[in-house]
Protein backbone atom coordinates (compact mmCIF):
# COMPACT_ATOMS: atom_id res chain seq x y z
CA UNK A 1 0.00 0.00 0.00
CA UNK A 2 3.34 2.59 1.02
CA UNK A 3 4.95 1.65 -2.04
CA UNK A 4 1.60 2.29 -4.44
CA UNK A 5 1.54 6.01 -2.43
CA UNK A 6 5.15 6.28 -3.42
CA UNK A 7 4.04 5.54 -6.89
CA UNK A 8 0.89 7.54 -7.30
CA UNK A 9 2.58 10.36 -5.18
CA UNK A 10 5.68 10.70 -7.83
CA UNK A 11 3.63 10.24 -11.21
CA UNK A 12 1.22 13.46 -9.34
CA UNK A 13 4.22 15.31 -8.87
CA UNK A 14 5.73 14.34 -12.91
CA UNK A 15 2.32 15.14 -13.74
CA UNK A 16 1.86 18.36 -11.87
CA UNK A 17 5.49 19.88 -13.06
CA UNK A 18 5.37 18.81 -16.35
CA UNK A 19 2.02 20.19 -17.38
CA UNK A 20 3.03 23.81 -14.99
CA UNK A 21 6.85 24.11 -16.20
CA UNK A 22 6.18 26.99 -17.72
CA UNK A 23 4.15 28.65 -14.83
CA UNK A 24 6.70 30.73 -14.06
CA UNK A 25 5.73 32.70 -17.53
CA UNK A 26 2.72 33.55 -17.42
CA UNK A 27 2.60 34.40 -20.92
CA UNK A 28 3.65 31.21 -22.12
CA UNK A 29 0.48 29.48 -20.46
CA UNK A 30 -2.83 28.25 -22.86
CA UNK A 31 -6.45 29.10 -21.80
CA UNK A 32 -7.02 25.05 -21.68
CA UNK A 33 -3.51 25.46 -19.38
CA UNK A 34 -4.92 28.08 -17.15
CA UNK A 35 -7.89 26.07 -16.96
CA UNK A 36 -5.91 22.52 -15.40
CA UNK A 37 -4.30 24.73 -12.98
CA UNK A 38 -7.22 26.51 -11.37
CA UNK A 39 -8.63 22.87 -10.90
CA UNK A 40 -5.94 21.69 -9.55
CA UNK A 41 -5.26 24.62 -6.74
CA UNK A 42 -9.52 24.44 -6.06
CA UNK A 43 -8.82 20.48 -5.44
CA UNK A 44 -5.76 21.05 -3.30
CA UNK A 45 -8.44 23.79 -1.71
CA UNK A 46 -10.84 21.61 -0.98
CA UNK A 47 -8.23 19.63 0.67
CA UNK A 48 -7.37 21.92 2.87
CA UNK A 49 -10.37 23.52 3.85
CA UNK A 50 -11.58 20.10 4.77
CA UNK A 51 -9.21 20.36 7.19
CA UNK A 52 -10.15 23.56 8.79
CA UNK A 53 -13.83 21.86 8.77
CA UNK A 54 -12.44 19.18 10.66
CA UNK A 55 -10.55 21.19 13.17
CA UNK A 56 -13.89 24.17 13.42
CA UNK A 57 -15.84 20.34 13.87
CA UNK A 58 -13.68 19.99 17.16
CA UNK A 59 -13.24 23.42 18.58
CA UNK A 60 -17.29 23.09 18.23
CA UNK A 61 -17.42 20.09 19.99
CA UNK A 62 -15.07 21.74 22.90
CA UNK A 63 -16.94 25.21 23.26
CA UNK A 64 -19.87 23.05 23.97
CA UNK A 65 -18.78 21.12 26.66
CA UNK A 66 -17.30 24.42 28.02
CA UNK A 67 -20.21 25.64 27.89
CA UNK A 68 -22.55 22.47 29.42
CA UNK A 69 -19.92 22.80 32.15
CA UNK A 70 -20.62 26.13 33.15
CA UNK A 71 -24.13 26.06 32.48
CA UNK A 72 -23.93 23.04 34.95
CA UNK A 73 -21.76 25.62 37.83
CA UNK A 74 -24.59 28.52 36.98
CA UNK A 75 -27.29 26.16 38.04
CA UNK A 76 -25.62 25.06 41.17
CA UNK A 77 -24.45 28.60 42.19
CA UNK A 78 -28.08 29.68 41.71
CA UNK A 79 -29.21 27.07 44.44
CA UNK A 80 -26.56 27.82 46.36
CA UNK A 81 -27.16 31.92 45.91
CA UNK A 82 -31.05 31.23 46.20
CA UNK A 83 -30.42 29.48 50.11
CA UNK A 84 -27.66 32.52 50.87
CA UNK A 85 -30.19 35.01 50.10
CA UNK A 86 -32.81 33.69 52.11
CA UNK A 87 -30.09 33.20 55.09
CA UNK A 88 -28.83 37.01 54.63
CA UNK A 89 -32.32 38.02 54.40
CA UNK A 90 -33.22 37.29 57.60
CA UNK A 91 -30.11 38.87 59.09
CA UNK A 92 -31.02 41.74 57.39
CA UNK A 93 -34.58 41.86 58.37
CA UNK A 94 -33.10 41.06 61.94
CA UNK A 95 -31.63 44.28 62.43
CA UNK A 96 -34.39 46.19 60.42
CA UNK A 97 -36.60 44.98 62.69
CA UNK A 98 -35.10 45.63 65.60
CA UNK A 99 -34.34 42.19 66.65
CA UNK A 100 -31.13 42.92 67.37
CA UNK A 101 -31.53 45.50 69.99
CA UNK A 102 -32.18 43.44 73.36
CA UNK A 103 -28.34 42.76 72.88
CA UNK A 104 -27.57 45.80 73.23
CA UNK A 105 -30.08 46.74 76.03
CA UNK A 106 -28.84 43.75 78.26
CA UNK A 107 -24.91 44.71 77.60
CA UNK A 108 -25.84 47.75 79.06
CA UNK A 109 -27.82 46.33 81.80
CA UNK A 110 -25.12 44.38 83.33
CA UNK A 111 -23.25 44.74 86.57
CA UNK A 112 -20.92 42.34 86.85
CA UNK A 113 -17.64 42.88 84.15
CA UNK A 114 -17.39 38.97 84.02
CA UNK A 115 -20.60 38.72 83.17
CA UNK A 116 -20.04 41.80 80.73
CA UNK A 117 -17.63 40.58 78.99
CA UNK A 118 -18.97 36.88 78.65
CA UNK A 119 -21.72 38.52 76.68
CA UNK A 120 -19.83 40.67 74.46
CA UNK A 121 -17.96 37.62 73.41
CA UNK A 122 -21.26 36.27 72.51
CA UNK A 123 -22.51 39.31 70.88
CA UNK A 124 -19.14 39.26 68.98
CA UNK A 125 -20.31 35.87 67.81
CA UNK A 126 -23.96 36.72 66.55
CA UNK A 127 -22.05 39.67 65.19
CA UNK A 128 -19.20 37.83 63.32
CA UNK A 129 -22.01 35.32 62.12
CA UNK A 130 -23.69 38.01 60.32
CA UNK A 131 -21.12 39.11 58.74
CA UNK A 132 -19.65 36.10 57.65
CA UNK A 133 -23.18 35.53 55.75
CA UNK A 134 -23.04 39.11 54.40
CA UNK A 135 -19.37 38.26 53.08
CA UNK A 136 -20.23 35.07 51.40
CA UNK A 137 -23.70 36.29 49.82
CA UNK A 138 -21.91 39.14 48.49
CA UNK A 139 -19.10 36.55 47.11
CA UNK A 140 -21.55 34.56 45.64
CA UNK A 141 -23.24 37.31 44.14
CA UNK A 142 -19.83 38.40 42.53
CA UNK A 143 -19.29 34.76 41.25
CA UNK A 144 -22.12 34.07 39.67
CA UNK A 145 -22.14 37.39 37.70
CA UNK A 146 -18.81 36.68 36.82
CA UNK A 147 -20.01 33.07 35.31
CA UNK A 148 -23.00 34.85 33.81
CA UNK A 149 -20.47 36.74 31.49
CA UNK A 150 -18.09 34.06 31.22
CA UNK A 151 -21.33 32.12 29.55
CA UNK A 152 -22.25 34.78 26.96
CA UNK A 153 -18.37 34.65 26.31
CA UNK A 154 -18.52 31.32 25.61
CA UNK A 155 -22.03 32.03 23.56
CA UNK A 156 -19.91 33.85 21.81
CA UNK A 157 -17.30 31.79 20.54
CA UNK A 158 -19.68 29.10 19.78
CA UNK A 159 -21.38 31.11 17.71
CA UNK A 160 -18.14 32.59 15.89
CA UNK A 161 -16.96 28.65 15.56
CA UNK A 162 -21.03 28.00 14.12
CA UNK A 163 -20.42 30.30 11.55
CA UNK A 164 -16.76 29.48 10.56
CA UNK A 165 -18.16 25.99 9.59
CA UNK A 166 -21.09 26.84 7.60
CA UNK A 167 -18.72 29.64 5.42
CA UNK A 168 -16.23 26.49 5.43
CA UNK A 169 -18.85 24.22 4.03
CA UNK A 170 -20.32 26.61 1.80
CA UNK A 171 -16.69 27.45 0.27
CA UNK A 172 -15.90 23.39 -0.12
CA UNK A 173 -19.54 23.35 -1.95
CA UNK A 174 -18.72 26.54 -4.33
CA UNK A 175 -15.67 24.66 -4.88
CA UNK A 176 -16.84 21.32 -5.69
CA UNK A 177 -19.90 22.95 -7.90
CA UNK A 178 -17.12 24.94 -9.92
CA UNK A 179 -15.32 21.89 -10.66
CA UNK A 180 -17.95 19.98 -11.36
CA UNK A 181 -18.70 22.34 -14.04
CA UNK A 182 -15.48 22.47 -15.56
CA UNK A 183 -14.93 19.12 -15.81
CA UNK A 184 -18.42 18.36 -17.76
CA UNK A 185 -17.30 20.55 -20.35
CA UNK A 186 -13.98 17.94 -20.83
CA UNK A 187 -13.15 15.26 -22.78
CA UNK A 188 -10.11 14.41 -20.52
CA UNK A 189 -12.50 14.99 -17.35
CA UNK A 190 -11.48 11.48 -15.94
CA UNK A 191 -7.47 12.06 -16.51
CA UNK A 192 -7.84 15.42 -14.72
CA UNK A 193 -9.83 13.48 -11.58
CA UNK A 194 -7.17 11.08 -11.49
CA UNK A 195 -4.70 13.79 -11.77
CA UNK A 196 -6.30 15.78 -9.20
CA UNK A 197 -6.28 13.06 -7.04
CA UNK A 198 -2.90 11.87 -7.01
CA UNK A 199 -1.90 15.14 -6.34
CA UNK A 200 -3.62 15.33 -3.41
CA UNK A 201 -2.12 12.32 -1.98
CA UNK A 202 0.88 13.55 -2.96
CA UNK A 203 0.31 17.00 -0.77
CA UNK A 204 -1.14 14.89 2.24
CA UNK A 205 2.02 12.22 2.35
CA UNK A 206 4.63 14.31 1.17
CA UNK A 207 3.66 17.90 0.36
CA UNK A 208 2.41 19.43 3.63
CA UNK A 209 5.32 17.65 5.78
CA UNK A 210 7.94 19.67 3.55
CA UNK A 211 6.21 22.71 4.12
CA UNK A 212 6.30 22.23 7.60
CA UNK A 213 9.71 21.05 7.97
CA UNK A 214 10.60 24.51 6.26
CA UNK A 215 8.22 26.36 8.78
CA UNK A 216 9.54 24.50 11.33
CA UNK A 217 13.46 25.28 10.41
CA UNK A 218 12.39 28.93 10.15
CA UNK A 219 10.57 29.39 13.61
CA UNK A 220 14.20 27.29 15.31
CA UNK A 221 16.23 30.25 13.08
CA UNK A 222 14.16 32.93 14.43
CA UNK A 223 14.61 32.18 18.13
CA UNK A 224 18.32 33.05 17.17
CA UNK A 225 18.11 36.10 15.49
CA UNK A 226 18.15 38.74 18.46
CA UNK A 227 21.37 36.66 19.73
CA UNK A 228 22.90 37.41 15.84
CA UNK A 229 21.49 40.87 16.22
CA UNK A 230 23.40 41.48 19.13
CA UNK A 231 26.58 39.84 17.34
CA UNK A 232 26.64 42.17 14.27
CA UNK A 233 26.62 45.25 15.58
CA UNK A 234 27.26 46.74 12.35
CA UNK A 235 23.92 46.39 11.13
CA UNK A 236 22.29 48.23 14.41
CA UNK A 237 21.95 52.31 14.43
CA UNK A 238 22.04 54.22 17.86
CA UNK A 239 20.98 57.66 17.93
CA UNK A 240 20.26 58.18 22.27
CA UNK A 241 17.52 55.66 22.95
CA UNK A 242 16.03 55.12 19.36
CA UNK A 243 17.52 52.05 17.34
CA UNK A 244 17.57 50.88 13.53
CA UNK A 245 18.19 47.87 12.90
CA UNK A 246 19.13 47.24 9.36
CA UNK A 247 19.07 43.40 7.78
CA UNK A 248 20.48 42.63 4.28
CA UNK A 249 18.79 40.39 2.83
CA UNK A 250 22.40 38.63 1.97
CA UNK A 251 23.10 38.56 5.50
CA UNK A 252 19.86 37.15 6.51
CA UNK A 253 20.18 34.62 3.65
CA UNK A 254 23.80 33.55 5.23
CA UNK A 255 22.22 33.44 9.20
CA UNK A 256 19.66 30.90 7.94
CA UNK A 257 22.64 29.15 6.74
CA UNK A 258 24.23 28.50 9.28
CA UNK A 259 21.25 28.03 11.53
CA UNK A 260 20.25 24.88 8.70
CA UNK A 261 21.74 23.67 5.69
CA UNK A 262 18.04 23.26 4.49
CA UNK A 263 18.44 26.99 3.43
CA UNK A 264 20.81 26.62 1.25
CA UNK A 265 17.61 25.67 -1.30
CA UNK A 266 15.60 27.94 0.66
CA UNK A 267 16.33 32.10 -0.02
CA UNK A 268 14.83 35.24 1.35
CA UNK A 269 14.57 38.48 -0.74
CA UNK A 270 12.83 41.53 0.19
CA UNK A 271 11.01 43.08 -2.92
CA UNK A 272 7.94 45.26 -3.97
CA UNK A 273 7.27 45.67 0.01
CA UNK A 274 6.97 41.88 0.91
CA UNK A 275 9.04 39.42 2.65
CA UNK A 276 9.33 36.67 -0.60
CA UNK A 277 11.51 33.01 0.47
CA UNK A 278 10.90 30.30 -1.98
CA UNK A 279 13.03 26.60 -2.84
CA UNK A 280 12.97 23.62 -4.04
CA UNK A 281 14.01 20.43 -3.44
CA UNK A 282 13.51 16.71 -4.89
CA UNK A 283 11.10 18.30 -7.15
CA UNK A 284 8.95 20.35 -4.57
CA UNK A 285 9.08 23.74 -4.85
CA UNK A 286 7.80 26.36 -2.16
CA UNK A 287 7.05 29.65 -2.32
CA UNK A 288 6.26 31.88 0.82
CA UNK A 289 5.42 35.83 0.87
CA UNK A 290 4.13 37.81 3.48
CA UNK A 291 4.86 40.83 5.34
CA UNK A 292 5.60 42.08 9.19
CA UNK A 293 3.83 44.79 11.41
CA UNK A 294 4.43 45.90 14.83
CA UNK A 295 2.20 43.58 17.40
CA UNK A 296 1.61 44.82 21.11
CA UNK A 297 -0.04 41.71 21.99
CA UNK A 298 0.43 39.72 24.07
CA UNK A 299 3.95 41.71 23.83
CA UNK A 300 5.75 44.08 21.86
CA UNK A 301 7.04 42.12 18.94
CA UNK A 302 7.72 41.69 14.81
CA UNK A 303 4.78 39.48 13.70
CA UNK A 304 4.92 37.37 10.25
CA UNK A 305 1.90 37.43 8.03
CA UNK A 306 1.89 35.24 5.39
CA UNK A 307 0.32 36.96 2.29
CA UNK A 308 0.68 34.12 -0.36
CA UNK A 309 1.61 30.29 -0.05
CA UNK A 310 2.37 28.01 -2.54
CA UNK A 311 3.58 24.73 -3.58
CA UNK A 312 4.44 23.33 -6.66
CA UNK A 313 3.09 27.21 -8.12
CA UNK A 314 -0.61 25.62 -7.19
CA UNK A 315 -1.34 28.49 -4.80
CA UNK A 316 -2.48 27.12 -0.86
CA UNK A 317 -5.86 28.64 0.99
CA UNK A 318 -6.09 30.96 3.72
CA UNK A 319 -6.83 28.31 6.10
CA UNK A 320 -3.42 26.68 4.87
CA UNK A 321 -1.63 29.85 5.69
CA UNK A 322 -3.58 30.51 8.98
CA UNK A 323 -2.76 27.53 10.28
CA UNK A 324 0.84 27.96 9.73
CA UNK A 325 1.04 30.91 11.20
CA UNK A 326 -0.63 29.80 14.63
CA UNK A 327 1.47 26.52 14.49
CA UNK A 328 4.95 27.98 13.91
CA UNK A 329 6.25 31.37 15.30
CA UNK A 330 7.88 33.70 13.26
CA UNK A 331 8.18 36.64 14.87
CA UNK A 332 10.67 38.72 16.49
CA UNK A 333 11.01 40.44 19.92
CA UNK A 334 12.98 42.77 20.28
CA UNK A 335 13.22 42.78 24.27
CA UNK A 336 15.59 39.40 23.61
CA UNK A 337 18.31 41.98 21.87
CA UNK A 338 17.59 44.77 24.74
CA UNK A 339 15.36 44.13 27.64
CA UNK A 340 13.90 47.39 27.64
CA UNK A 341 13.92 47.46 23.41
CA UNK A 342 10.55 48.29 21.78
CA UNK A 343 9.60 48.11 18.29
CA UNK A 344 7.93 50.99 17.15
CA UNK A 345 7.92 50.36 13.20
CA UNK A 346 9.11 47.67 10.22
CA UNK A 347 9.92 48.60 6.71
CA UNK A 348 10.62 46.22 3.69
CA UNK A 349 12.63 47.87 1.44
CA UNK A 350 14.11 46.20 -2.14
CA UNK A 351 17.05 44.12 -0.26
CA UNK A 352 16.69 45.23 3.25
CA UNK A 353 14.43 44.78 6.33
CA UNK A 354 14.43 48.05 8.62
CA UNK A 355 13.12 47.50 11.68
CA UNK A 356 12.88 50.61 13.93
CA UNK A 357 13.13 50.37 18.24
CA UNK A 358 13.00 52.88 20.85
CA UNK A 359 13.60 52.12 24.70
CA UNK A 360 11.02 51.90 27.12
CA UNK A 361 11.53 52.30 30.69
Amino acid sequence: MIAWIRRSSIAALVAALLLFETVGNASALTPDDVEIQQLLEKSLSVVEIDKEITRVQQEQTKQKAVLTATQTRIDDQEKKLAEQREETGKVLRSYYMGERDWLLRVLLSFHSLKDWLTLLDYIDIIFSRDRTLMTQYTEQARSLRHEYEEQSEQQRKLQQVEEDLLKQRDRVAQLQKEMNITLEGRSDAEKLRLLMEQLNTYWNNVGIREVRTYFKALSDAMDHLPEWAQNNKDYLEINGFNYKLRIPEDALNDFLREQNELFNVFAFQFKDGQVIASGSRDGISIEVAGTYTVESEPKNHIQFHINSLKFNNIPLPDTTRQELEETFDLSFYPQQVLKFLTAKKVEINDGELVITLAVQF
